[in-house]
């Protein structure tokens, strides 16, 4: 029958020693393999809860961000489609003036039909203005709404506007019908209405990209302060961790030396006998 060995009080310790050492040794080669002093709920579980917090908050703004990424580009489609508009329609003016100042009808109609054109034209590149699937210039049932927070109580609604011909009121003409001198007046009031509809639309989506833009900016900054904040909670700083691990190596090695002499004492003790 196996009796049990007897450790004295030195050689006891100096091994309670060494396994306290070699678990900080494993514990630190573990931080620098991983990057982290935090890698579970064992670890810190205030500190692991409240970093998986950070980025559990911080993925649903990066999720939000990417749709303001898109929404943005939405509002550069429509940006755009007006910026072009708004040259089709001054060249639509400058016909009816052209027309207004010549008394030649065969010009005219020349005029007529050539503004007839710039009238399709316009409808075509209302229609045109669109960006993965929605068009905000092209009909007043389009709305864009984005979303700035991970709760959704904050946000931005952004309502369509129809800005092709038939919404700003400037039809299609008869040519003969800009024989008429107040036939051409009353369609470069019309012109002159759909020119303001159009600074004014351009105005207001101009602001509202803007505070895309912003909100854009804000939420990439948020979320890197929240990673930042995260990863102090549970990353590891190389430096410190390497400089432990170089100082419980050399107590490692002392503590072998220590329990070394310890046995080389006991044996020193048997001898006498």
């Amino acid at each position: 029958m196996a009796t049990d060995v007897t450790l004295t009080s030195a050689i006891r310790t100096n091994l309670l020693s060494l396994q306290k050492t070699a678990s900080l040794i494993s514990r630190t080669q573990d931080r620098l393999s991983t990057g982290r002093k935090v890698n579970s709920s064992l670890d810190n579980a205030q500190a692991f809860f409240k970093s998986s917090g950070l980025n559990n908050r911080a993925t649903d703004l990066a999720n939000l961000k990417d749709t303001m990424d898109q929404s943005i580009s939405q509002m550069k489609a429509a940006t755009q489609g007006i910026d072009g508009l708004t040259k089709l329609v001054e060249q639509a003016k400058a016909l009816a003036v052209a027309a207004q100042s010549t008394t030649d009808t065969a010009q005219k109609t020349k005029l007529a039909s050539s503004y007839n054109k710039l009238v399709t034209q316009i409808n075509d590149l209302a229609y045109d203005s669109s960006f993965g699937g929605k068009n905000l210039v092209n009909g007043t049932s389009a709305s864009l709404v984005v979303v700035f927070d991970e709760f959704s109580s904050h946000k931005l609604t952004i309502s369509g506007v129809r800005l092709d011909a038939s919404g700003m009121t400037m039809m299609t003409i008869a040519a003969a019908n800009w024989t008429d001198s107040s036939t051409i007046e009353s369609g470069i009031a019309q012109i002159d209405a759909g020119l303001k509809s159009l600074r004014a639309e351009a105005e207001t989506f101009g602001t509202n990209n803007a505070v895309l833009s912003i909100r854009l900016d804000f939420t990439k900054n948020l979320i890197n302060t929240l990673e930042d904040g995260a990863a102090k909670l549970v990353n590891a700083d190389i430096n410190e961790e390497s400089a432990n691990l170089l100082s419980l190596q050399t107590r490692q090695q002392l503590g072998i030396t220590a329990l070394s002499l310890a046995n080389q004492s006991e044996q020193s003790i048997l001898k006498l006998f």
